[in-house]
């Protein structure tokens, strides 16, 4: 990931390559120049008890991959299906977008990129298990 630009707040922590780093007392700015580097903003991450939906269990395996607590060819053997059972459920076009997203970021290693389609879905899946089950017609 080469070029990130972190905004941290102060006392923000983020894991990079698998060290976490806290900011001081003052907002700052960090950037990332090493290719492929493996971020993680602590604020964002989802804690293994959290990860008790479908689209959160899926963030949740692709920020192991960032945490090093996976491998890569070990979490796409995981993901690639999941995202396309979810591609079966969430038809809509800005969802199809996100996962085909979330897709190519994970076939070409960008993790980083991969987490941040996936979360992006997270409201709208919210918003379907606050409706509940409809109808059968």
């Amino acid at each position: 990931m080469s070029g990130l630009v972190l905004k941290l707040g102060p006392r923000e922590r983020v894991l990079i390559n698998g060290a976490v780093i806290e900011n001081g007392d003052r907002r700052s700015r960090l950037s990332i120049v090493t290719p492929n580097a493996n971020v993680l903003r602590l604020r964002d991450a989802i804690h293994p008890g959290e990860a008790k939906t479908p689209v959160r269990r899926l963030c949740y395996h692709a920020q192991l991959i960032l945490t090093g607590d996976a491998s890569a060819e070990e979490a796409r053997t995981q993901l690639l299906p999941r995202i396309e059972e979810l591609s079966q459920i969430l038809v809509d076009a800005d969802s199809r977008r996100l996962l085909t997203q979330a897709t190519d970021a994970l076939l070409t290693e960008q993790f980083y990129q991969c987490l941040k389609a996936l979360r992006a879905l997270i409201p709208r899946e919210d918003r379907l298990l606050a409706a509940g089950p409809t109808p059968q017609q």
